[in-house]
């Protein structure tokens, strides 16, 4: 498990949920898969080497919480 200082749960506001099954990987190994559909090995890539800043920096980490949690179920009533 990572420790707490390293890695902050980003604030979630009310469309980050609806972006993570909408918004594409925008490069990188995954570019253009969907940020709900990146691995979870490529999520813990980024909680040990860090995230991007800005707002996709924020959608990784909480979809990392999310993968971490194990609740990728709970964005699938969500897909389009």
């Amino acid at each position: 498990m990572l420790p707490q200082a390293k890695l902050k749960i980003p604030s979630m506001q009310a469309d980050s949920i609806d972006k993570l099954v909408n918004l594409r990987m925008p490069y990188g190994k995954y570019k253009d898969r969907l940020l709900c559909d990146l691995p979870g090995n490529y999520l813990a890539w980024f909680a040990r080497e860090g995230f991007p800043n800005g707002e996709l920096g924020e959608l990784l980490k909480l979809m990392f919480e999310i993968d971490h949690n194990d609740l990728r179920s709970l964005l699938i009533p969500l897909r389009n």
